[in-house]
């Protein structure tokens, strides 16, 4: 069946459709020996499609992946720095999965694995506001940084949407928030709480919409997501 070769693409699991188009403009997708435009159609049973040279291959059964992150690793699959990288934690899985969005190298806690290029782009997009929420461990005056918090701000001259703030235990002058966001910025919380004055020592997403970190998963440990999960990730496109 004839369908477009950004839905093709995404549907092999190589990229997302936003990238493919970009990937088809940049000339870098041929069908039958031709370089692609921008619209074409074609059809992977019958056509010869390659990706820089390679020919596209079926994807078959998609690999849905939690792992708890820990500190010290970026989210990337691989680092021109020669810093450790959470595809090395997930290398056993035998399959080539990338991360849903990102946690910095301080960060710890759930982050999702994937090679369905569909469903990262649709969890990714701003306009479905995909809640995620994490627990921030700080130090300051949190009487007068969770208003501030709580109240829309701005980030790089974007407005952000008020994140939903609960107070916590507080251990030896430390304090737990709950922060839940709804845009994924650059280190978001971090940077937010830096505008409230509060400064954070520990900082660990638990749930991504309706997914949450497994708590008997230890840290730098991954597990196949369950069909159920997998609904639920589903569920927020």
């Amino acid at each position: 069946m004839e369908e477009r070769l950004q839905k093709i693409l995404s549907g092999c699991g190589v990229t997302s459709r936003r990238a493919a188009e970009e990937w088809i403009t940049a000339g870098r997708v041929r069908v039958n020996g031709e370089t692609a435009q921008l619209g074409d159609r074609a059809d992977l049973d019958r056509d010869r499609i390659e990706v820089d040279g390679v020919p596209l291959r079926p994807g078959g059964e998609r690999t849905y992946l939690m792992l708890n992150k820990p500190r010290g690793y970026v989210t990337t699959l691989s680092d021109e720095k020669g810093r450790k990288t959470v595809a090395q934690l997930v290398s056993g899985c035998g399959k080539r999965v990338w991360p849903v969005g990102r946690l910095d190298l301080d960060s710890e806690g759930l982050l999702i694995l994937t090679d369905d290029g569909e469903l990262t782009q649709r969890l990714l997009h701003p306009s479905h506001e995909v809640e995620k929420e994490y627990l921030v461990w700080v130090t300051g005056d949190v009487t007068r940084g969770i208003p501030i918090l709580s109240a829309p701000m701005e980030l790089d001259g974007d407005r952000l949407a008020p994140a939903q703030v609960r107070k916590g235990r507080i251990t030896g002058g430390v304090t737990q928030l709950s922060i839940t966001i709804h845009q994924g910025k650059n280190r978001q919380v971090r940077r937010m709480c830096a505008k409230a004055g509060l400064q954070v020592l520990r900082l660990k997403r638990v749930r991504e919409g309706g997914l949450e970190l497994d708590r008997t998963l230890k840290i730098g440990k991954w597990r196949t997501l369950t069909p159920q999960e997998v609904q639920v990730l589903r569920q927020e496109e």
